[in-house]
């Protein structure tokens, strides 16, 4: 069975957290974290990379001791070093510090005081009123505790889109191996570039459907057929991941292909208008009475219905099928638009990737600049960087900026908003930045006017440009914290102030919805992959879709233009 990318950070993951509440030495706990962080953000294959023979130790934060790790999972399945690490602790152990406030030393301390080794412990010790009793809980700590738990447990199991991708792309080629296959594309909402997916839907043409749908069901990576016919199946894989196969005749693919990418408002929506015009339309094409009108195309769908094709993105019945129908769709930013990306780290800070590699890695994917942003000096834990170290890293941009061609390194910073709103550097140094991008990183449980109002006080310094992932949430993970993101944006514009677009999939921050309220306003994005290695600027897709999603136009993202008109859109 193939082992993927998100298998193998997922395992490194697991034993930094062990590792942590072990306490095991902090450099050794970093080592996996920032290994697995590396591996979610590669583009390509390791278990591809390790049968090709490649040396996994050139890769960010991946040394010798990793890459043979990684070799010892792709070829054996199996992690003998986690497997030695879960008989010491408990390997349900890391799983109390997915709720919020448990930290490793506190399921440490609920693990030596109460034996608490998994969810269901925590939960029934809460239910108990035995967790108040130790020392730095208490009664509202529990009752959080409980509250958290009820939510982990009646969520949804949703993959976020890279990780969904991962499994699309294999299965892709898989299906395309099958004989008499013409085509196979990823439906629904994957193809609509949601943040997350529950499922995949993937659509095949070919006129055996019982030879697609057998191949189909002897991918290795299956864990259970649900359901088997001789045009469709449904299977769950190993992962968990549910995903459904629909074989179609030719002359059906675009009407399958707009039908199982939906969204389901957006395709009863079309019914309806179909339904007014005498029409029918469904899977198999479009109808007037039994006579098909077409349906090879999706262009011939909507062209039947007299509406100009709507990108995927756009499909949620959100005033999309009326621009369409008046002619005033978006034409939405693409991947080639983006000129260069606005925040990155390197070794100064977080990063894995030098300054000098991450600008020629930029410069290799044809990018016109680069912002370096690395971490003020409140995120220690970031190991960031105080007046004096800031200022000696402007001169090395500078230095190295004199040597190379064809890219410009920005002088950036990722500036801390303090809880009072002030920002972590003075303004001595922040005048000396090309721009600043201004982030919270602590003190999210602020209430809402509190929080809002910590942003707006640190938008009112004129050396703030752009508010780094605005409400700071974790796809699936954390959510976002309070905050009234309209009186921002409006904020924003008021004060000539950008918010940023975080392209990595964890992030996806902001949302579509309010880009497109960014969008209203005139308030323009930045489109960013807080890259922290040199892999990490490959995450930039993502974003452009999550703006695409957004309705946002070329005209609307601050990277897509050259950097002289880009400094003076940042003069405040």
């Amino acid at each position: 069975m193939a082992v993927h990318n998100v298998d193998i950070a997922d395992m490194f993951d697991r034993m930094a957290g062990l590792l942590d509440i072990e306490g095991a030495n902090p450099f050794r706990v970093r080592a996996y974290r920032q290994a697995a962080g590396t591996i979610r953000d590669l583009p390509e294959s390791l278990a591809a990379m390790v049968a090709d023979g490649d040396d996994l130790s050139e890769l960010p934060a991946i040394g010798d001791d990793l890459a043979e790790k990684i070799c010892e999972i792709v070829e054996t399945g199996r992690f003998r070093e986690l497997e030695a690490t879960e008989k010491r602790i408990p390997a349900t152990l890391a799983d109390l510090t997915r709720i919020p406030g448990i930290g490793p030393k506190r399921a440490r301390k609920l693990h030596d005081a109460l034996g608490i080794a998994s969810l269901d412990d925590l939960a029934s010790a809460a239910k108990a009123g035995k967790v108040r009793e130790l020392e730095g809980f208490g009664e509202a700590v529990e009752a959080q505790f409980l509250e958290a738990i009820e939510a982990h447990r009646s969520k949804k199991q949703r993959f976020r889109i890279s990780i969904a991708e991962d499994y699309a792309k294999g299965l892709e080629a898989y299906l395309k191996t099958a004989r008499g296959v013409a085509r196979v594309i990823v439906a629904g909402s994957y193809r609509r570039r949601r943040e997350t997916v529950g499922d995949l839907d993937i659509l095949a043409t070919a006129a055996d459907g019982a030879a697609v749908i057998d191949h189909f069901t002897r991918y290795d990576e299956i864990e259970d057929v649900v359901s088997k016919g001789s045009t469709r199946s449904t299977v769950r894989l190993k992962s968990g991941l549910q995903v459904d196969l629909r074989v179609v005749a030719e002359e059906s693919y675009g009407a399958a292909l707009q039908y199982f990418t939906g969204s389901k408002a957006h395709t009863v929506a079309l019914r309806k208008i179909a339904r007014a015009k005498g029409l029918k339309i469904n899977e198999y094409g479009i109808y007037r009475g039994r006579k098909h009108l077409g349906g090879r195309k999706e262009e011939d769908l909507y062209g039947a219905l007299g509406l100009a094709p709507v990108p995927p993105e756009l499909r949620e019945n959100r005033g999309e099928i009326e621009a369409a129908r008046g002619g005033h769709l978006p034409e939405l930013v693409t991947l080639d638009d983006i000129r260069g990306d606005l925040h990155a780290h390197t070794t100064a800070s977080d990063g894995t990737s030098s300054l000098k590699e991450m600008a020629e890695a930029a410069k290799a994917m044809g990018y016109d600049y680069l912002a370096i942003t690395d971490h003020s000096q409140h995120a220690t834990v970031a190991n960031g960087l105080d007046e004096k170290r800031l200022a000696a890293q402007l001169d090395e941009i500078d230095r190295l900026n004199d040597g190379m061609e064809g890219i410009r390194i920005l002088k950036s910073c990722e500036v801390d908003i303090l809880t009072d709103g002030t920002l972590d550097l003075p303004d001595s140094i922040l005048k000396r930045l090309d721009l600043t991008v201004c982030s919270v990183h602590y003190h999210f449980d602020l209430a809402s006017k509190a929080q809002t109002e910590r942003i707006l006080r640190a938008m009112d310094n004129r050396h703030f440009n752009i508010l780094g992932h605005p409400t700071g949430r974790l796809v699936g993970e954390r959510e976002p914290y309070p905050l009234d993101l309209d009186r921002i944006i409006e904020a924003a514009k008021e004060r000539g102030c950008f918010l940023e677009v975080n392209a990595h999939p964890i992030r996806l921050d902001l949302d579509d919805v309010h880009c497109r309220a960014a969008k209203e306003l005139g308030v323009k994005v930045s489109i960013a992959t807080d890259a922290h290695s040199t892999t990490g600027l490959s995450v930039m897709r993502f974003g452009v879709d999550q703006a695409r999603r957004g309705w946002l136009e070329k005209a609307d993202v601050l990277n897509t233009h050259p950097w002289t008109k880009l400094e003076k859109m940042l003069a405040r």
